[in-house]
């Protein structure tokens, strides 16, 4: 089964979202992926070509990480980067606060609280870059940066 073409082309901002869409594609062309995922893929490119005027680049977000994500749900596919741009957030509220109410606490002044969120960030950052490896290692990792 072969991917549909996009029509429609986006100028200014909505540039760099269809880009990174287009990149994608072009990517997911080299693998061998099941029907169920081409399909998947056509229908929101449809629905990009559907769209018109704003609705265009909101289309393209969307659809972008909708793909994104069902690659990753269903196949375990992902672009570079994507568990450290997914962690560094996590890192920041699972560990972050948790780290910066201990230190506020034990100095006396809840004002400290800020200290843990970069200390959150680079745990996120390093286990997030950590699970980016073994992805590239276990050949999941697709050559394209999508942010």
């Amino acid at each position: 089964m072969t991917f549909t073409e996009l029509k429609k082309q986006p100028s200014g901002r909505e540039m760099k979202n269809y880009i990174q869409l287009t990149e994608l594609i072009e990517e997911l062309k080299k693998r061998d992926l099941p029907d169920e995922i081409v399909e998947l893929v056509n229908s929101e490119i449809e629905k990009i070509n559907a769209a018109t005027g704003k609705g265009l680049g909101r289309q393209l977000i969307k659809s972008k990480a909708y793909v994104v994500k069902e690659l990753e749900k269903r196949l375990k596919l992902v672009p570079k980067n994507y568990y450290r741009h997914l962690w560094t957030a996590s890192g920041m509220a699972a560990f972050g606060i948790p780290i910066g109410v201990v230190i506020g606490l034990a100095i006396g002044n809840i004002a400290y609280l800020g200290v843990g969120l970069p200390i959150g960030i680079a745990i996120g950052a390093g286990m997030g870059t950590k699970m980016d490896k073994k992805a590239k290692d276990e050949g999941r990792q697709l050559d394209v940066v999508i942010g």
